[in-house]
């Protein structure tokens, strides 16, 4: 290899890259899902620049050998001079079309936060986008530098005894997988062991102002199967927050009866099955079985409860109720989904079909209303114990289902399988007569078909991006950007191959700081969900207004 051919961490940048890498920059600056602070987009950039500078040289390298075929006198001209003019163009061209895209980008997410109420962020702070983006870039190409070099070096070493194409072939096959086992093998596995340490021991922590209940209908009391200190910090947090009888009483107006809360956590048993036959015993001990609802609620990743869906048939019921859960995995939903949800999965169908199981022996006319309750990755665990709508209306009483990822199974197939018309933001899926998805809980109302029981419901909004997240975004358009936009996404959003699934994946690690109805915050919906699936009797939209109004001043209480 000549020496000007020998690559260096400080050599010039490759024109395609460059050219490409522009591009790539410039198209991270458009909208996305949710509001981006600069700091956000700035690390979007970079990581996008590098994309387009890696498809660039990519691209340059399958075309170079074409090279040999134009005339040696046009190369020589284009190694002295075209190439000089060439790169002062892309500069020009790229520092103009940068500047450009930097004053759109600033103007769109100014009306993406006005769009979700929110105050707009200063234009002047985006000028920083450029600074982090730069300086992601430069250590990502160093990194990448540093590998090519190391793959070069054993290339000549293997050439001394293979042929100079096969060593090199060899050589970057060899430090490619090398780097793939360190990241993903060794390093991925040391960061998880540290978080699954750092979470278990938040686990056994106990929220401020959460003590050990005393009521016999509450798991971890005195009279529990499941001791306190097993429940992990999610199951303590659940269990004491149970509306009192007399906050029960003071909205139905009636006597009213201390709801059932079941949980079993994570240290409570061995195994999922062991936990699952666990909360069962609970809930037989409890006398959950005699109430006339009992919900089953998958966690999320942490086993997270979400306060206000228990809490909204508690107080529907007058606290005729019984609601049973079990945690599964220490780690938030985002790690979990990435790299084990398998286990919401399993906890899902096994915590299902054992309750389903000892419900099911009871007489028909003695069996309480068996409702299932997912959110989030919750959803996708929860889901999993059914094979299709038609399991749903066999074996339950109505389902409520709140941002499933795009994974989860169900919910794919019943999208795909979509009534032709809909879309994938809002479908309809066999006109809606048991199940139907909404944006909003108006949405519920929208087919004309009967809506027979029992009635299933997935709530999704059209800017929640756990619910449009997939790896198919780097080379595929979905449907939901070739139909028209929901309601509080922007119009001017495209899909663009790779820029758009690296947008969608940064609006995840903030969908939960959208405000409410945006993102995945549906607080305040689940109420109206509930009293569409399963309302008591004589319950009308007037009540639901007023447990609306309950619900959420609890939860900023409790905040």
């Amino acid at each position: 290899m000549r020496e000007g051919r020998r690559l260096r961490l400080g050599a010039p940048l490759d024109t395609a890259g460059i050219i490409l890498a522009t591009a790539f920059f410039s198209l991270s600056l458009t909208p996305s899902l949710l509001p981006r602070a600069w700091t956000l987009q700035g690390i979007i950039a970079g990581l996008l620049a590098a994309t387009g500078y890696l498809v660039g040289v990519t691209a340059a390298a399958l075309v170079r050998p074409a090279a040999a075929l134009i005339p040696a006198k046009w190369r020589q001209a284009w190694r002295h001079r075209g190439r000089r003019r060439v790169r002062r163009l892309v500069a020009t061209f790229g520092c103009g079309l940068g500047a450009a895209a930097l004053v759109l980008g600033a103007r769109a997410q100014r009306d993406i936060y006005a769009l979700m109420g929110l105050d707009p962020p200063k234009r002047l702070d985006y000028l920083g986008v450029p600074v982090i983006a730069a300086v992601l870039f430069l250590a990502l190409l160093t990194v990448a530098r540093a590998l090519r070099i190391a793959a070069r070096a054993l290339g000549r070493l293997l050439g001394r005894w293979f042929p100079a194409t096969a060593a090199q072939f060899a050589a970057g096959v060899g430090v490619g997988v090398l780097a793939v086992f360190l990241t993903d093998g060794i390093l991925t596995e040391a960061l998880l062991k540290a978080a699954d340490r750092s979470f278990a021991a938040i686990n056994s922590e106990t929220s401020p102002g959460i003590a050990q209940p005393r009521a016999a209908t509450l798991s971890g009391s005195p009279s529990s199967l499941v001791s306190w200190a097993s429940l992990g910090l999610e199951g303590r947090t659940f269990i004491a927050d149970a509306p009192t009888v007399d906050e029960l009483s003071r909205f139905t107006g009636r006597p009213a009866v201390a709801p059932i809360r079941v949980y079993a956590g994570l240290d409570s048993a061995a195994t999922p099955h062991d936990r699952a036959a666990l909360a069962v015993r609970e809930l037989e001990r409890t006398g959950a079985f005699s109430r006339k609802v009992l919900c089953v609620i998958t966690t999320t990743g942490t086993g997270w409860v979400d306060p206000q869906a228990a809490a909204a048939l508690e107080f529907m019921y007058g606290g005729d109720t019984a609601v049973v859960s079990m945690q599964y995995s220490y780690l938030p939903s985002w790690l979990s989904f990435l790299v084990d949800r398998e286990r919401a999965r399993v906890a899902g169908r096994e915590l299902f079909d054992q309750v389903y199981a000892r419900w099911s022996a009871l007489p028909a006319d003695h069996r309480p209303k068996l409702l299932v309750f997912g959110e989030s990755l919750g959803a996708f665990g929860a889901e999993s114990a059914f094979t299709g709508d038609r399991d749903l209306r066999e074996r339950t009483d109505g389902a409520l289902f709140v941002g499933p990822p795009d994974s989860s199974a169900l919910w794919r197939r019943l999208v795909d399988h979509r009534d032709p018309g809909s879309g994938e933001a809002l479908p309809v899926y066999r006109g809606g007569e048991t199940v139907r998805f909404a944006n909003r809980p108006s949405d519920l109302d929208a087919p004309a078909s009967v809506w027979r029981t029992p009635r299933v419901v997935y709530l999704q909004h059209p800017s929640d991006p756990i619910v449009w997240w997939t790896p198919r975004l780097i080379l595929t358009r979905p449907d939901w950007l070739e139909e028209r936009r929901g309601d509080d996404v922007l119009p001017s959003i495209r899909w663009y191959p790779f820029v758009t699934f690296w947008q969608i994946t940064a609006d995840l690690a903030f969908s939960l700081d959208a405000p409410p109805g945006h993102g995945h915050d549906y607080d305040g919906e689940v109420v109206a969900a509930w009293a569409r699936i399963a309302p008591p009797d004589g319950w009308d939209d007037a009540r639901t207004a007023a447990l609306t109004t309950l619900i959420e001043q609890r939860a900023s209480d409790a905040r």
